[in-house]
């Protein structure tokens, strides 16, 4: 399977490494070539300086072969521009984008962009959390 990622932060590395590391053919692109230091040292994926808009950059990042596009910046607009761009454009089958915003992602997922938002669900592990059983009056630290 190839994948091309869109972000070279920690969910994007990390999602790099963990695909590289189970035999996939992996493309990362981010802005700052810093980032690239958040791969593992073994990463035998191919890392470009870029942004994810520019469609000369995705073609070098093999996103004409791509099975995934995977758009995880820290910025809702980029990542919403480059997956209409994967999905559209490129054809890409599985296009993934992260929004922050839950009003904007429920918006983006109604337009038919496969998104998950990190605001919503640490709110809901929170609240999960939360309905676990306290622990005994005992127990508690300092009293």
């Amino acid at each position: 399977m190839h994948v091309v990622i869109l972000g070279c932060g920690r969910v994007g590395a990390n999602l790099a490494n963990l695909l590289d590391s189970e035999g996939h053919d992996v493309s990362i692109i981010d802005r700052n070539s810093d980032q690239f230091r958040r791969l593992d040292p073994d990463f035998r994926g191919t890392a470009i300086v870029g942004t994810g808009i520019d469609q000369e950059i995705l073609r070098r990042a093999g996103i004409e072969q791509a099975d995934h596009f995977i758009a995880v910046t820290n910025g809702d607009n980029t990542n919403v521009m480059a997956a209409q761009v994967a999905q559209r454009v490129f054809h890409v089958p599985r296009v993934i984008c992260r929004i922050y915003d839950p009003v904007r992602e429920e918006t983006y997922r109604n337009l038919g962009l496969e998104t998950y938002c990190p605001t919503t669900l640490g709110t809901a592990m929170v609240r999960q959390l939360m309905e676990k059983p306290l622990p005994a009056a005992g127990a508690r630290p300092g009293r």
